[in-house]
């Protein structure tokens, strides 16, 4: 069983050289939530200082990156090698954390969450943003 630091060590290098794209680039950084019991739509909205009619979005993670994580004909080698390492974080994220899932927060300029359940009963993952007009 693998500890919290490896694992946040795991994503750290598994978000080398990524951001997410939707109509602007951010990163990701690594996040852990230790003392927190559940993640709820009222911690959500406080951890992204948004307001209590803040929308709360649940996505999958094959939901969330399908368009990164794909190898569509189109994609040119870069594309493809991209591809294959949101792939290769999908697969470390399964296989690392249990109950994973994807939280978007607000609207437009939204924080976005992806966080599991490590085996330590933590809450780990990873954050961004996504602008969607």
């Amino acid at each position: 069983m693998k500890t919290d630091e490896q694992i946040l060590k795991e994503l750290e290098r598994g978000i080398e050289g990524l951001s997410f794209m939707s109509e602007s680039d951010y990163p990701f950084e690594v996040v852990r939530r230790d003392s927190v019991r559940e993640i709820t739509t009222p911690y959500l909205r406080g951890l992204a200082n948004q307001g209590a009619d803040a929308p709360v979005e649940v996505e999958s993670l094959e939901v969330f990156f399908g368009p990164a994580a794909s190898e569509a004909d189109w994609k040119g080698a870069a594309e493809l090698k991209t591809a294959k390492s949101y792939q290769a974080l999908i697969r470390l994220l399964k296989d690392n954390l249990e109950d994973v899932k994807v939280y978007k927060v607000g609207r437009i300029n939204i924080p976005v969450y992806i966080i599991g359940r490590s085996p330590a009963g933590n809450w780990l993952g990873l954050s961004t943003r996504v602008v969607e007009t």
